[in-house]
């Protein structure tokens, strides 16, 4: 459980614990001066039980009881032991007194002080749920809040340093801050510096040994309904333990005004008289948040059976801003994205919307906690009465396009981004003042006046708690070195804006053509029309923009197409000072080039005087802090290493810029001449003690300068932005698994055509061997026979015919051993042979 405000996410409710830890010495005064109550302040809080003595403890007198009256409280009774001021806070997960256990132990003393608890700062340790943003914002600054700090104004602050002996008691607790412990709704995210102890509790019964551990327990039903069975569940396990209470519990239900949101007004004849507390037992529900007043009933009625031991309370807050803006957060992101010319008022915008500062709540809280009044319900909201219209001017005007647009009620549930219950709440319309906090509680209000009022301090909550302060880079260097390429690198990486001198003239260009031509369109339009467009076009000087164009055409012309340095500078800073450039951040590509350049464009406009004060003293003047860079990156190389890479340039890059062969040169010698001198650019930030990060290109030897990229961005950092909403994470997701799918089927059918072509070829190869094979053996044969015939001739001329004669004669014969008979008859007959010669 944890208690969140101002989130947008579900929140988990916490639990705060106030528990005494030590005695007073023996027979120590308390210091309790007789005071007057001042009007409106509190009656006393209810006297609390305490459990009986252990033997061998020093008991009270005979007879005396834990609710017997203290003299010198102004309450009645006997003689009894003198009230003791309590230790300094203490964080106590493990108290002295649990469930069941009525031991003695030396913190039960405090028992009979407890009815003047409004003179005395109470003890304890406070819960808090520090699981979202909204909830560390609230416990960081109780935290810091001093106990008891609620019940004394100033003039009793006073007195008490008056009457403090040089005595210090070890035992007070002036000064001491609330140490807070508490519940993480996400068990993976870190804990806060602020917190004591933080801890995760799942089982029922598990959380219920947690609760009965605490004296005083909260829950926050603002933000997501499913809380409500818990913490309904809460109240009624405690409210059945109510026996084993060794002293008084508080259950504070943190609960919203949409409970009030179908009540009739007060005064049906007067409207604008506004609700107050008195008014919530007529208080009727929003048909969507019966569940809530419900359970606001239910939560009332169990501290009613026994208050001495179980009280509640219904802190009915409006709604919640400061920190991540909670409600308000879907205009807040609209208008720091700055993708939208006008921001959306859904409906007429004239309905009255009741909110209140996350930290101004946290005090009702402690209010509540430390004065424990008599009076159940506490309606917690500002003192504004401001409409949907105004709050949602107010915030476009201050970090958005500056402008709104009234839409159909009906287009607001087309957005993704709203909650049906979010949508119900920017549509409730009720007036209503805190009567019962302002008359009854000391609060030293962070925006008693609300949003409008406070509108920067609540900017600048939501930056810092988000993450969004600006990125503001600075990229230096000589022509040719990559500063363009680096610059657009970096804005994609951080999604920033990309400044280039020469887009930003025309640009301005653009929009002064296009104020001027407004004037011609207004003059034709109706005037409940003009009413209208005036109101749009707030701060719009149309003759002011007049002047301005027709002088910058004139230095234009004046200078062959170039502007003068004042021109130059006024121009660039309208830019850097746009909500874009202020919210997101942007990066300079080489402008400033020169010292004078840089102040004119980066100092603060002061009065003349003071500026000559600061010169005649020797110090810089005064810089913008909202557009000066944080970082700044400049891109050294040799001129023969910036000419060769010039060369070796693709045509296609070359056409059409300043990298010809004159240009170039003539801008490389103009740049060296700038930065020669002591007075230059990078100097004039040093002296600010912006010191410049050198990078080397001609290192890397990456004509696409991929490699310095992410050597800059690990010395920027992480981005500061909102990222990737849910809604992106997934379809980037579904992209890639798309992509991942068609990218594996194309190298599955990549792999198949490889195969099959392979396959052709080995079968085309394996066929052309064949051929060639049976046309070797076809030669080889033809040779073969072309060599075998003269052979053939010879032996059948020759051989053959005595040969087959003999084999004739073989076989007429028949003889023992044909070979020798076949060999001896071929010799005798052979007719090469003349037998009658001799040798």
């Amino acid at each position: 459980m944890g208690l969140s405000y101002g989130s947008d996410k579900p929140s988990r409710a916490f639990v705060m614990a106030f528990v005494p830890h030590a005695p007073c010495r023996p027979g120590q005064s308390p210091a309790l001066r007789g005071r007057v109550s001042r009007p409106g302040r509190l009656p006393t809080a209810p006297a609390r039980s305490a459990p009986p003595a252990a033997a061998g403890a020093s008991a009270p007198a005979a007879g005396r009881t834990a609710t017997d009256r203290v003299p010198g409280c102004g309450h009645g009774g006997g003689a009894a032991e003198p009230p003791r001021l309590p230790q300094p806070p203490r964080l106590l997960l493990r108290p002295q007194h649990r469930r069941g256990d009525r031991g003695a132990g030396p913190q039960l003393r405090l028992a009979a002080a407890s009815f003047c608890l409004r003179h005395l700062r109470p003890p304890g340790s406070l819960g808090w749920s520090p699981g979202s943003s909204a909830g560390r914002a609230g416990g960081k600054y109780l935290s810091t809040c001093v106990v008891g700090a609620t019940l004394e104004g100033p003039d009793e602050e006073e007195e008490e340093d008056e009457n403090d002996s040089g005595v210090e008691d070890p035992t007070a607790s002036k000064g001491k801050a609330y140490e807070i412990v508490g519940t993480l709704s996400k068990p993976e995210s870190p804990n806060p510096r602020f917190a004591k102890e933080t801890y995760a509790v799942s089982p029922r019964d598990g959380l219920l040994s947690h609760l009965l551990e605490c004296e005083i327990v909260l829950y926050n039903i603002t933000e997501d309904a499913n809380q409500i069975e818990e913490a309904m569940w809460a109240a009624f396990a405690l409210h059945k333990e109510i026996e084993t209470f060794a002293k008084q519990k508080l259950f504070i239900l943190i609960s919203t005004i949409m409970t009030w949101g179908n009540s009739k007004p007060p005064d049906p004849e007067n409207p604008e008289i506004p609700f107050n507390d008195e008014d919530f037992r007529k208080r009727k529900s929003h048909p969507s948040f019966t569940d809530y007043i419900n359970a606001e009933r239910n939560i009332a009625r169990l501290g009613k059976t026994n208050r001495k031991k179980f009280s509640t309370y219904i802190v009915a807050s409006g709604h919640q801003y400061g920190a991540e803006e909670g409600l308000f957060h879907y205009f807040f992101k609209m208008c720091w994205l700055g993708e939208t010319p006008a921001i959306p008022v859904f409906g007429d915008g004239n309905n009255i919307i009741p909110t209140i500062h996350i930290r101004d709540l946290a005090v009702v809280l402690q209010n509540v906690a430390e004065h424990r009044p008599d009076f159940q319900y506490v309606l917690a909201v500002d003192t504004s009465m401001h409409t949907l219209e105004e709050l949602v001017k107010c915030i476009s005007k201050n970090i958005g396009p500056g402008k709104i647009e009234k839409v159909p009620k009906e287009d607001a549930f087309l957005s993704k981004e709203l909650t049906q219950m979010q949508l119900d709440m920017l549509f409730v319309n009720m007036r209503m003042e805190p009567f019962y906090v302002k008359e009854n509680f000391n609060i030293k209000w962070v925006a008693e006046t609300g949003l409008v009022e406070n509108i920067a301090q609540v900017i600048t909550e939501y930056k810092q708690t988000r993450g969004l302060m600006p990125l503001k880079v600075c990229i230096h260097g000589p022509p040719g070195s990559g500063k363009s390429t680096i610059a657009k690198e970096l804005c994609k990486h951080y999604k920033l804006h990309y400044i280039w001198i020469n887009d930003v003239i025309s640009e301005k260009i653009a929009d002064l053509e296009q104020i001027v031509a407004k004037e011609a369109d207004r003059v034709e339009e109706k005037e409940g029309e003009e009413e209208e467009d005036n109101e749009q076009e707030e701060g719009e000087n149309i003759e002011e923009a007049k002047e301005l164009l027709n002088a910058i055409k004139e230095n234009m012309k004046e200078n062959k197409g170039h502007l003068d340095d004042e021109y130059l500078v006024k121009i660039m800073k309208d830019k850097l000072m746009s909500m874009p450039c202020r919210n997101q951040g942007y990066v300079l590509d080489g402008f400033p080039e020169t010292y004078e350049q840089a102040v004119d464009l980066f100092k603060e406009d002061v009065e003349a005087e003071e500026e000559e004060e600061e010169e005649a003293k020797g110090k810089m003047p005064k810089f913008n802090q909202i557009i000066i860079p944080e970082f700044i990156f400049s891109l050294t190389a040799s001129d023969e290493f910036l000419k060769n890479r010039i060369i070796n340039l693709p045509e296609r890059k070359v056409a059409g810029t300043h990298y010809t062969e004159g240009q170039f040169l003539q801008s490389l010698r103009r740049f060296r001449q700038l930065n020669t001198d002591d007075v230059t650019v990078l100097n004039y930030f040093d002296e600010l003690e912006i010191h410049p990060h050198f990078i080397d290109i001609a290192v890397y030897e990456d004509s696409e300068n991929r490699l310095a990229v992410p050597k800059i961005i690990k010395e920027i950092g992480e981005p500061r932005n909102y990222g990737l909403t849910d809604e992106e994470k997934e379809a980037l997701e579904r992209q890639a698994a798309e992509e991942r799918l068609i990218k594996e089927a194309q190298e599955k059918a990549e792999q198949e055509h490889k195969e099959a072509k392979e396959r052709e070829e080995r079968m085309a190869r394996w066929e052309e061997w064949n051929k060639q094979q049976e046309e070797v053996k076809k030669q080889e044969q033809e040779l073969l026979e072309a060599q075998s015939v003269p052979l053939r001739n010879y032996l059948m001329k020759n051989v053959m015919p005595t040969l087959m004669q003999g084999i004739n004669e073989c076989c007429r014969i028949r003889p023992d051993d044909p070979v020798n008979f076949l060999a001896e008859y071929i010799f005798k007959n052979s007719p090469d042979i003349n037998w009658n010669k001799k040798c």
